[in-house]
């Protein structure tokens, strides 16, 4: 079998010898995945900090700080920061104009500030706009890493390239558990928010060390006018939609699963009768936990999707969150005191492993656009999302004030997985094909 060796071609590689990655595809992707790193520390951030900020907070505004309001206003404020996350699809025609590794270091300097001005809040709703802004960042940051992967690495490496950037977000997951660790719990929540100052050094080194895509270079003097146009025209507008609608169903497990875990975490540590800093400690752990198992996810998922393909491998992921969303919040979370809390962080680690879907949408969307339009249906569809998954938050909060738990509204948000798995066929299969030009 013949052995490529020329970086970039779109021919597969023998299985005993991988295109060998140059300085530039190995920087790049550091940069990129340091940037989805810091996004992930910069979003799970929030999750820490969500009781003691809105405990100080809420009373400002007159509100009492007890676990119902916390959940309630904590759902809003999370909708708030999707719908920023969800008008973050400007960055994809942006990056298909004017570049890739501009526009995401854009993304990563503006969520970056914004994180630390929300240090500074002194009410609710400065902290609701400082997140907002921070989301148009977060948000536009995953279309960019992943695209800007998708392309610069070769043919033979780029879905494990997908798989390793993934891990990038998980990793920040664990950074802001041991920020939390250590600093969260001496110092406060805001120096937390503080810390999430640290992405600005990362925008600079990927402005300044980092060189354009070469897909993208020999594509955007004749690219598309007007991306979003032609995403919705055929013979792209039936993929466009099926991502859009599986991207809402990983969303809404994400942010209804996931994110609510160090709140959960911290009342059933407390009724089990910690104080308030080892309860902190512990959801610390949990978090890593979690992490431990989306990396691990992440890391099988490319092998698993070049062998069974995208559908199926996607299917088996959210059949994962789907049966570890109901077992954590559905069931273990109500078990008796000095059960509950083991048994959840057991569950953790599995909807961890589950969570991890979201490297296929890194491995599978970049297959399904050319290079031109790639950035902008990326972009979009990842945003339609958040603004679904936004929506899902207000109900989500109303349910956990009106039934005074976070764990039976939580639960049912595995139905969403449920129904992603009857979409899923309607995705169009691409293993062994090469990325798009």
């Amino acid at each position: 079998m013949k052995t490529i060796t020329q970086t970039g071609s779109g021919a597969a590689a023998s299985p005993a010898r991988r295109t060998p990655l140059n300085r530039q595809q190995i920087v790049g992707f550091w940069g990129a995945w340091f940037g989805w790193m810091l996004d992930g520390m910069d979003s799970f951030i929030y999750a820490l900090v969500l009781a003691p900020a809105l405990k100080e907070l809420l009373p400002r505004a007159g509100i009492a700080a007890v676990p119902a309001n916390i959940g309630f206003y904590g759902s809003i404020l999370f909708a708030v920061f999707l719908v920023g996350w969800g008008v973050s699809f400007i960055w994809g025609p942006v990056a298909d104009r004017f570049g890739r590794k501009n526009t995401l270091a854009g993304t990563i300097l503006l969520y970056a500030v914004f994180t630390g001005l929300a240090a500074f809040s002194q009410n609710i709703w400065e902290l609701a706009i400082f997140r907002f802004i921070a989301g148009v960042g977060v948000g536009g940051e995953w279309a960019l890493a992943g695209t800007y992967v998708a392309e610069s690495w070769p043919e033979d490496r780029r879905k494990m390239g997908a798989g390793y950037l993934q891990t990038g977000y998980y990793v920040g997951f664990f950074v802001a558990a041991a920020l939390n660790y250590t600093i969260g719990v001496h110092f406060g929540w805001r120096v937390m928010f503080l810390c999430g100052l640290a992405p600005v050094i990362v925008a600079f080194l990927i402005m300044s060390g980092v060189k354009e895509t070469k897909k993208w270079e020999r594509k955007h003097l004749t690219g598309d006018a007007h991306p979003l146009r032609r995403i919705f025209a055929a013979p792209y507008r039936g993929q466009t939609i099926v991502m859009s609608l599986l991207l809402t169903v990983a969303i809404i497990g994400l942010w209804a699963g996931a994110v609510y875990e160090p709140t959960a975490i911290i009342q059933l540590a407390l009724k089990q009768g910690m104080a308030l800093p080892q309860a902190i400690h512990t959801a610390s752990y949990a978090t890593a936990l979690l992490s431990i198992g989306t990396i691990l996810g992440c890391l099988a998922l490319p092998m698993i999707a070049e062998s069974i393909g995208r559908r199926k491998t996607l299917a088996l992921y959210f059949a994962i969150m789907f049966v570890s969303i109901l077992a954590a919040f559905g069931w273990a979370f109500y078990l008796p005191t000095g059960h509950a809390l083991p048994v959840f962080m057991v569950a953790l680690f599995f909807l961890g492993v589950g969570g991890a879907n979201f490297a296929m949408f890194s491995l599978w969307l970049p297959e399904l656009f050319p290079t031109e339009i790639r950035a902008s249906a990326f972009a979009f569809c990842t945003s339609i999302g958040r603004i679904a998954g936004a929506g899902v938050n207000f109900i989500l909060g109303a349910a956990v004030a009106h039934m005074g738990t976070i764990g039976t509204p939580i639960a049912w948000t595995a139905v969403a997985f449920a129904i992603g798995l009857l979409i899923i066929p309607f995705g169009r299969e691409t293993r062994g094909e090469t990325l798009p030009e």
